[in-house]
C-alpha cells in the first residue's frame, strides 16, 4: 500500500514538474520573441490560413510546444505520453514520424496549450502585414490615379478593416444560451461551412488555390524587386536586370532544403526595422525638396488603362485577412480585436497616404515602379542593397508556406492523397519532395525573368487574390452564414463591397493580364 501511494505521489510530482517546465519554456520563448526573435509577419505572412500551426511557429519565433499530461482518470502519463519538440514541422530526421493527417484520431493527438499574445503583439503583426515592403509601389499608383488614388488608399483601409471584422464574426455561432462560441478555426473552415452540405470541401479548395497563387506571386515579386533594385543600383555594370534576378535566385536555392523557419525568423525583426529606417530616409529626402513639389501634377483625372492596375497595387498592400482567424484565436483578449483592427488600419492609411503623396510630389511624372529607384545615385545603392537583403531574407517565408500547402493538398491528405508522402518514416524529405521545391524556385525565377515588371505583377496579384480574399469572399461568407442576424445596413454594406470588389477585381485582372502578355511577348522577341 505504501509503495502504491509513493508511486502515485511520484507520478503526480513528475506531471506537475513537466507542466511547470513546459510553461516556463513557453514564457522564455515569448520573452525572446519580444526581445527581437519574434518573426513579424510581413506580406509573406498572408498565406498562413491553411497552415495555422506554421503561422503560430512563425509568429512565436521558436518551435516550442506545450505538452500537457492526461489527467482525466487521475493517473499521470509522464512515461512516454508526449513527444519532445514539434513533430509536425521539425523535420530534422531525428524526431518521430508525423501523423498522416492533422484531423486524425483524437486519442492520438497532443493536447497543446499555445501561449497567448497580447493586443499590442497582435497589432504589431497586423501592422507589419499591411505596412511591408510593397508600400514602395504606392507612389506609382498615385501617378496613374491622382487624388482618386489617395481616396482609394483610404477606401481600401476602411473596407479591409470591415471585412476583417466580419470574417472573424463568421468563426462564431450562438449556443443554446445565446452566447457566442468559436466553432471554426481558419479561413478554410469558414469557406467549407459556406459550401456545406452539398460541397463540404469546395470552399476550402478555392481558398487554398487563392492562397497558393498569392504566396507564389509574392515569391516572384521578391525576385523581381531584387533584380530591379540591383540593376538600378549599379547601372554602369554590364549585368542586365534578368541576370541580377538569376543571381538572386541562385542565392535562394537553399530554400529548397529548408526544414523549418526557426533560423529565418530570427532575421525578420531586423529586416522590418531596416525597412522602417529606409522609409524614413525616403520621406526625409522628399521633405528636403518640399520647395520643388509639383502640386500641379496631382490631377483628378485618371489613366483609364493603367488605373485598374493601381487598384490592385493598393488592395495588395492591405491584404491581411488570410491569417486573421489564426491570430484572433491566439489573442489573450479576443474582445480587443475590433479596436486593434481600427487603430492599425487608421495608422496604415495615414502613413501610406503621406508616403505615396510626398514621394509623388517629389518626382511627379518621373515616379518609377519602385520609388527607391528615383533616389540620387549617392544613396540609392546603399538603400537598395538593404532592400535586396530584406527581400532575399523574406523570400523563405511565403516559399515555405506555399510548399506546406502543396504537400498537404497533394501528398499528405491521408488515403486521399494524389501522390505519395514527401517525407519518410524518419522525417527525412524524399527525392520527389526536394524536386517539388526546386521546381517551385525555378518557376519563380522564370516568371521574374520573362515578366520583370513589379507594378504589373503586384497589380495582378492584388486584383486576383487580394480583392477576392479581402473583398469578395468575406462579404459573401458573412451573408451566407449570418444573414438571418444581420441588420439592413450590414446587408447593404456586404452587397456593396461584393459588387465593388468584383468590378475592381475583374477590371484590374484584365488590364494587368494585357500588360503582362505584352511584356511577355516583348521579352520573347528580344
Amino acid at each position: 500500500m505504501a509503495t502504491l501511494i509513493r508511486s502515485k505521489l511520484s507520478n503526480k510530482l513528475s506531471n506537475a514538474a513537466t507542466t511547470v517546465s513546459n510553461k516556463s519554456q513557453a514564457k522564455v520563448s515569448g520573452m525572446f520573441a519580444r526581445m527581437g526573435f519574434q518573426a513579424t509577419t510581413d506580406e509573406e505572412g498572408l498565406g498562413f490560413a491553411a497552415c495555422d500551426d506554421l503561422d503560430y511557429d512563425h509568429r512565436q519565433g521558436m518551435q516550442m510546444d506545450i505538452l500537457t499530461t492526461d489527467e482525466v482518470g487521475g493517473e499521470g502519463s509522464g512515461d512516454g505520453g508526449g513527444l519532445g519538440g514539434d513533430s509536425h514541422y521539425q523535420r530534422d530526421g531525428t524526431g518521430p514520424a508525423r501523423s498522416a493527417s492533422k484531423d486524425g484520431d483524437p486519442a492520438n493527438e497532443l493536447n497543446e496549450e499555445k501561449p497567448k499574445i497580447t493586443t499590442w503583439e497582435a497589432g504589431w503583426n497586423v501592422t507589419n502585414a499591411i505596412q511591408g515592403m510593397f508600400v514602395l509601389g504606392l507612389p506609382y499608383a498615385i501617378l496613374h490615379g491622382g487624388y482618386l488614388g489617395l481616396f482609394l488608399i483610404i477606401f481600401a483601409a476602411v473596407v479591409c478593416c470591415y471585412t476583417g471584422k466580419i470574417l472573424i464574426a463568421c468563426l462564431y455561432e450562438e449556443d443554446e444560451d445565446g452566447r457566442l462560441v468559436r466553432v471554426r478555426e481558419s479561413y478554410v473552415d469558414i469557406a467549407n461551412a459556406c459550401c456545406a452540405p452539398r460541397f463540404p470541401t469546395l470552399g476550402g479548395h478555392i481558398v487554398n488555390v487563392a492562397q497558393i497563387i498569392e504566396l507564389v506571386m509574392t515569391c516572384i515579386l521578391y525576385v523581381v524587386v531584387s533584380g530591379n533594385l540591383m540593376y538600378n543600383s549599379f547601372p554602369t555594370m554590364p549585368i542586365s536586370q534578368k541576370s541580377w534576378a538569376i543571381l538572386a535566385t541562385v542565392a535562394l536555392l537553399p530554400c529548397a532544403f529548408l526544414k523549418s523557419l526557426k533560423a529565418v525568423s530570427k532575421f525578420s525583426l531586423l529586416c522590418t526595422m531596416a525597412h522602417f529606417v529606409i522609409n524614413v530616409l525616403v520621406i526625409a529626402y522628399c521633405l528636403s525638396r518640399a520647395r520643388d513639389w509639383a502640386w500641379d501634377k496631382v490631377k483628378f483625372y485618371i489613366d483609364v488603362k493603367k488605373f485598374p492596375i493601381s487598384i490592385g497595387i493598393i488592395v495588395f498592400s492591405y491584404t491581411s485577412q488570410i491569417f486573421l482567424p489564426s491570430m484572433e484565436g491566439s489573442m489573450s483578449k479576443p474582445s480587443d480585436f475590433h479596436c486593434m483592427m481600427n487603430w492599425t488600419h487608421i495608422a496604415a492609411c495615414i502613413l501610406k497616404g503621406l508616403f505615396a503623396l510626398v514621394a509623388y510630389l517629389t518626382w511627379a511624372d518621373a515616379t518609377k515602379e519602385v520609388i527607391t529607384d528615383n533616389l540620387p545615385s549617392t544613396i540609392r545603392a546603399v538603400v537598395n542593397i538593404f532592400l535586396v537583403a530584406k527581400a532575399l531574407l523574406s523570400y523563405p517565408l511565403p516559399f515555405f508556406a506555399a510548399v506546406e500547402v502543396f504537400e498537404k493538398s497533394f501528398f499528405q491528405d491521408g488515403g486521399r492523397a494524389t501522390f505519395p508522402d514527401c517525407y519518410g518514416g524518419d522525417g527525412r524529405i524524399k527525392p520527389w519532395g526536394l524536386a517539388l521545391r526546386c521546381i517551385l524556385v525555378v518557376f519563380t525565377l522564370l516568371m521574374a525573368v520573362f515578366v520583370p515588371h513589379f507594378a504589373l505583377l503586384m497589380g495582378l496579384t492584388g486584383s486576383l487574390t487580394g480583392a477576392g480574399l479581402c473583398f469578395l469572399l468575406p462579404s459573401l461568407f458573412h451573408l451566407r452564414l449570418l444573414w438571418r442576424k444581420l441588420l439592413w445596413h450590414q446587408v447593404f454594406f456586404d452587397v456593396a463591397i461584393f459588387v465593388i470588389g468584383g468590378i475592381c477585381s475583374i477590371s484590374g485582372f484584365i488590364h494587368s493580364m494585357e500588360g503582362l502578355i505584352e511584356a511577355f511577348k516583348y521579352n520573347i522577341e528580344e
